[in-house]
């Protein structure tokens, strides 16, 4: 009876730290919306010159550097002021994206919309990931051979500028990060992410690379110049 009820207090108190970390992991990504919505405004206001291949090759070593130090620091307080630090850096280099779109006369209404959709995806995806019984765990592999692929295609392309293969990256990036929302929100709901910073970081950059995508897309097809 004993060995019973100590299964069932581990449980429950395993199940409370899992509903903890996603708890925080949500208010913490809400968080994060701030510094990156005044980094785009500031970005577009100050028309801060961050197009060129050589800024993008600058932007990901700049990218990655933050995310090796929230990495390091992610049991501090100081994993949060370099994550809130990284979210804001994400809204200043959504300045040319911004800037473009903003050059159409719907600009304004295309990018509530790509906001809107992506909060669609995010709410339905997380609610998935949340409540299903099916295990998404075996998607790991695969999603990250694909965020290698969509890296590399994409740095080709800045140089390239072929049209059609950024239409084609847009639309494998959405289905990989959307997919993403499902392995990392799963990943806290199992006990397999325990650490709210890490897994705040993780869903910010699904939700920044749909939001990104699906704004680039209807740029291409919904942008109106009149």
């Amino acid at each position: 009876m004993n060995n019973m009820q100590n299964t069932y207090d581990l449980a429950g108190s395993r199940q409370s730290v899992q509903h903890k970390v996603l708890r925080n992991t949500y208010w913490l990504l809400a968080l994060s919306m701030v510094p990156t919505i005044f980094g785009a405004v500031l970005g577009v206001s100050l028309h801060l010159p961050l197009g060129g291949g050589l800024m993008a090759l600058l932007f990901l070593g700049i990218a990655f550097g933050f995310i090796w130090g929230i990495e390091k620091n992610k049991d501090s307080g100081l994993g949060v002021a370099l994550l809130l630090g990284f979210t804001f850096f994400m809204g200043l280099w959504l300045t040319p994206l911004l800037s473009r779109i903003l050059g159409f006369s719907n600009g304004g209404f295309l990018i509530m919309t790509a906001f809107g959709g992506t909060a669609s995806v995010f709410a339905v995806l997380a609610t998935i990931a949340t409540v299903s019984k099916r295990d998404f765990s075996g998607m790991a592999n695969w999603l990250f051979a694909g965020v290698v692929v969509i890296l590399l295609a994409s740095i080709a392309n800045i140089f390239l500028g072929i049209p059609a293969l950024a239409i084609v990256i847009s639309v494998v990036a959405i289905a990989i990060f959307s997919a993403y929302i499902l392995y990392d929100v799963q990943q806290i709901i199992n006990g397999g992410e325990t650490n709210y910073i890490r897994a705040t970081l993780n869903i910010y950059l699904d939700v920044y690379n749909i939001f990104v995508n699906l704004l680039s897309l209807l740029g291409i097809f919904g942008g109106n110049r009149d």
